[in-house]
């Protein structure tokens, strides 16, 4: 790509390069620069407005803090507001089983049922037996 930036960017590089095209060929070459330098004059536009805008913006915040008697280093040393990390409640466990080894698990009746409560079931109890409260 740096070649050809460097052919288009020399004069008589360019003119070399293009000297076995038509001259109807040149003005469709130069018809999609002129394109493409239009296309780019506006982007460059649209970019500088935008800039514009954001100065604004931040010239009225600037001054909003003036008036409140604040700095830009107020804002910085302002804590966060924390935002809470639980999106929602946890389900409350409704069964409880002990094992053999007296460790005690715990299922919401929510879900697919934990091994331990299928071979309790299994066994021929009954899961109101597991039941809570």
């Amino acid at each position: 790509m740096s070649d050809f930036i460097g052919i288009l960017t020399h004069g008589r590089r360019l003119q070399g390069a293009v000297k076995e095209l038509s001259v109807e060929e040149l003005e469709s070459v130069a018809d999609k620069l002129n394109t493409i330098i239009e296309n780019r004059k506006t982007k460059e536009l649209e970019q500088q407005e935008a800039a514009k805008e954001k100065n604004e913006k931040l010239n009225e915040i600037l001054a909003q803090l003036e008036a409140a008697g604040l700095d830009v280093n107020d804002l910085q040393k302002a804590e966060p507001a924390k935002k809470s990390t639980k999106v929602g409640k946890k389900r409350p466990v409704k069964y409880i089983l002990s094992d053999n080894e007296g460790n005690e698990h715990k299922w919401t009746g929510i879900g697919r049922m934990p091994k331990v409560f299928k071979a309790a079931l299994d066994s021929g109890k009954s899961l109101d037996s597991f039941l809570i409260g």
